[in-house]
């Protein structure tokens, strides 16, 4: 019941979901479960994620099949933690039940015995059918609970359950998680933000290799991860093509929310979403499955078009996710979907953030390589032309991509060519001497090769030109020969972001580590940022012009 290959090369995202629906009659749709029905008919009432795929018989049927489940007996498992737009006061808290249950809910205080708050949560249902002779039906539940009002920098205690399943209960008290809440927005007025790190990587799947990238970040104590997209994958094909055909496996997403709750359910786990996240069955962008597990900051170009687009600030540093399908050459199901929207959204944000006198750096993640000289994916042309114009004029200082499962880091880049050599060890500062970028795509799924010999710390091996090609529009690899390949390293790891905050007029550091699946040191370089330096945006009225105040 997948769409045709050849048929599929042909068609967007849109035209996928579209066929694959059509294709599956009323009558098979409610041969699932009645639980499965009733599901989707109050998901889709309560939550924008859930995918209704035929109308129910009676909205009432969810609830007839919670009743029939002893709640005491089902057990929530693959917590996430997620900002909101404003981390200082806003949290997400997101968890997973293998049934139907009543009254799902979550409690939270600031001590494990006062969890006297008590909210109710959002369910959002998936339900996922034999696309293919052979395949069983699969039903997924997602619950969700949005806080608001939140005391910055402060230590929450959280435990989640429903009807017959109590955390605060004395033999739940071991399920309870905490979170803690960024510094006020205001602070900085009072005094210097206090340091902190960050982990990103991409790609990473369900693996022992992901499960020991996982432990290692864990130990970091991070404030928040980024994971440049990749999530899963349960659709192992990742072209946007058929992606619902016979190795799609929705059960993928219970294993690897299971996997990563060791990590999520402590450190807010903010994703962006790459080519391995479209799956055509759930919606007309192949995000509606992503809307159901994740609740992400909606405060993008358009969160019903590119969920996966958002921004939030955490004390000095301001992060911006993207969606790389909209722009991908390589990988085109996808291309154009917000119409240049998210685009203009992008330089609006940089500029905001740049006219913001108490952030100092910037940081964008996304899933396609700007830069990277693998022979599986190298670079993506369609974001070096919609995008690295935008993070040379506003000086981004630290870009991070996934989609090539390696370690590669690029020395400073101007204009795709070298503006300054940045050899492990180095300081650079971003305003005068460019953008570097960060492929951390070795997270876990099986590793890809370099067309050139590895180079890392304790492993120079430095060559002055490496070959390699960047897919251009239509599908089409152009060779090219770059200078600016400084790292790579063939094996799982990760990279951990060390801020420390200073002084107005002093420099802010950010020292970024790459760090294996053992905690071994493969790269290490720093980024200083002078405090209240920011973008004049006097003469940038017309979208030209501008320039750095200091």
């Amino acid at each position: 019941m997948g769409v045709p290959e050849k048929l599929a090369a042909r068609m967007s995202m849109a035209e996928q979901h579209e066929y694959l629906r059509s294709k599956l009659s009323r009558r098979r749709m409610l041969r699932g479960s009645a639980v499965t029905v009733g599901a989707l008919a109050v998901g889709g009432v309560l939550g924008s994620g859930t995918a209704s795929a035929a109308a129910p018989s009676s909205p009432t049927l969810l609830g007839d099949a919670a009743a029939a489940v002893n709640g005491s007996q089902v057990v929530p498992v693959g917590r996430h933690l997620q900002f909101g737009p404003e981390p200082d006061t806003q949290f997400r808290i997101s968890w997973q039940v293998p049934v139907p249950v009543k009254k799902p809910f979550l409690r939270y205080g600031t001590t494990p015995w006062d969890l006297s708050h008590k909210v109710e949560a959002e369910l959002r249902a998936l339900h996922t059918p034999a696309l293919v002779p052979g395949q069983t039906p699969v039903d997924q539940y997602y619950l969700h609970v949005a806080l608001e009002d939140l005391r910055p920098d402060t230590t929450y205690y959280y435990g989640v359950g429903h009807q017959g399943f109590e955390p605060a209960a004395q033999q739940a008290i071991s399920t309870l998680g905490t979170f803690r809440t960024a510094a006020s927005r205001d602070h900085r007025w009072g005094k210097v933000y206090e340091p902190f790190t960050f982990t990103a990587f991409g790609d990473q799947g369900v693996s022992a290799h992901a499960a020991n990238n996982d432990n290692v970040i864990l130990a970091q104590n991070p404030a928040f991860h980024l994971h440049a997209g990749d999530i899963c994958y349960a659709d192992p094909d990742g072209q946007g093509v058929d992606a619902d055909k016979a190795d799609f496996k929705a059960t993928a997403w219970d294993a690897f929310l299971v996997q990563t709750e060791r990590v999520a359910a402590k450190v807010p786990w903010m994703v962006a979403y790459g080519n391995h996240d479209m799956e055509a069955w759930y919606s007309h962008n192949g995000y509606g499955g992503e809307d159901a597990r994740w609740f992400l900051p909606e405060n993008g170009p358009d969160p019903r078009t590119a969920p996966g687009v958002y921004s939030f600030r955490y004390s000095n540093v301001g992060v911006i996710s993207l969606d790389a399908n909209d722009v991908s050459y390589e990988i085109p199901a996808n291309l154009g979907i917000t119409a240049g929207r998210q685009t203009k959204w992008l330089e609006r944000t940089l500029k905001d953030f740049r006219n913001d006198e108490t952030i100092d750096f910037v940081v964008v993640f996304f899933h396609h390589c700007a830069f990277s000289t693998t022979v599986a994916h190298a670079s993506d042309g369609g974001v070096r032309e919609a995008w690295v114009p935008l993070f040379e004029k506003y000086r981004v200082d630290l870009v991070i991509n996934g989609h090539n499962h390696v370690y590669e880091r690029t020395d400073a880049i101007l204009g795709n060519k070298v503006s300054k050599a940045v050899p492990s060890g180095a300081t650079l500062e971003p305003a005068k001497d460019g953008v570097v970028y960060v492929t951390a795509g070795a997270a876990g799924r099986s590793l890809y090769s370099f067309g050139a010999p590895q180079t890392y710390e304790g492993h120079e091996n430095r060559v002055d030109s490496v070959q390699t090609y960047y897919n251009a529009k239509g599908k089409q690899k152009a060779a090219e020969t770059v200078e600016w390949s400084r790292v790579r390293y063939l094996g799982y790891s990760f990279i951990k972001v060390d801020v420390t905050p200073a002084h107005l007029g002093q420099k802010s550091t950010m020292k970024v580590t790459a760090l294996t699946e053992t905690g071994q040191q493969i790269d290490h370089y720093t980024i200083l940022r002078k405090v209240g330096e920011g973008w004049d945006s006097s003469t940038d009225d017309d979208g030209q012009g501008g320039g750095w105040g200091w």
